[in-house]
């Protein structure tokens, strides 16, 4: 049973800047992330630009990054699609490439009804034996999926978890009645992910765990332990980065602190741009802070 508890990293494509896949910065990041102890990968999920990825891209660079991991850490694909039956294809991608699980995200654009959403899921948790996770963003999706029917889909058997990334803490406390204790909550917003824990949650699919995953970790196990006073203190050391990560559209603030690291390249595509430079002194201040915060960490 798919059970991961802690510090998810919802993990960027590293790309040249003539926009292909940057493969040996991909294998110093997952590697990056097995020495600094983040519980699992994110691989091509909203962060890593699925939506700009071709399906064969996605494919492959879900089972590369399954062999990177060795077994070293669970791999989530990122298998969320608009359309039904891409979203089955992913999935299937993701099982096929010994994935751990699943990461489908609500359809974009199409403003399902809720019906709509709950038989979408059900028809890919049908199609594809793999644990799912449902992930709700309507922020960049137009789509909110709610409670109750989160509470319908995970009375499906290989459907574990939910991805929150409404930032809506008064949410939590009805969905750990509704869907019971087994059923993994994770937080996918930062900014609140410390409290979402402390409240009952599981974790938290991280973009912040990019660019600081052995601190991320350290207060994602101080929250899960019900450490309240070192938990919120390791968190406010991260919190200027949280809100520098987002300063322009994610991934672009990310990509362009893990490249400033030395740890990718420059590239990202179309639509998205670069960040602006005007952006670089708050987000390099917000990265010093949080990276000095390593010696609490430990």
């Amino acid at each position: 049973m798919f059970q991961i508890r802690g510090s998810i990293v919802a993990l960027i494509t590293p790309m040249h800047p003539n926009g292909e896949v940057d493969q040996d910065s991909l294998a110093r990041l997952v590697e990056f992330h097995v020495e600094a102890g983040t519980r699992g990968i994110v691989a091509v999920g909203t962060t890593g630009e699925s939506a700009t990825l071709d399906e064969h891209e996605h494919c492959a660079l879900i089972a590369r990054v399954v062999e990177l991991a060795a077994g070293r850490l669970a791999v989530i694909g990122g298998t969320g699609a608009n359309s039904t039956t891409e979203a089955v294809r992913l999935t299937q991608c993701a099982q096929q490439a010994g994935a751990d699980a699943a990461l489908l995200v609500t359809p974009y654009y199409n403003k399902p009804t809720q019906d709509g959403l709950f038989l979408h899921y059900q028809a890919i948790a049908a199609a594809v034996d793999i644990p799912q996770i449902l992930y709700n963003v309507p922020g960049r999706t137009a789509c909110d999926l709610h409670n109750d029917t989160v509470a319908q889909l995970a009375a499906i058997p290989n459907i574990v978890g939910l991805k929150d990334a409404t930032g809506d803490l008064s949410r939590l406390a009805d969905l750990r009645a509704q869907c019971g204790a087994d059923f993994l909550l994770y937080s996918g917003d930062d900014g609140t992910g410390c409290e979402f824990m402390l409240g009952g949650g599981d974790g938290v699919i991280s973009v912040t765990s990019n660019v600081v995953p052995q601190q991320m970790q350290a207060m994602c196990q101080a929250a899960l332990a019900g450490d309240r006073p070192r938990a919120t203190a390791l968190d406010s050391q991260l919190s200027a980065l949280h809100r520098a990560l987002f300063i322009q559209s994610n991934p672009i603030p990310v990509k362009w602190a893990l490249a400033d690291l030395g740890l990718a390249s420059t590239g990202i595509r179309l639509p998205l741009t670069w960040l602006a430079p005007e952006y670089y002194p708050e987000l390099r201040a917000a990265m010093a802070a949080a990276l000095e915060s390593t010696a609490t960490a430990d």
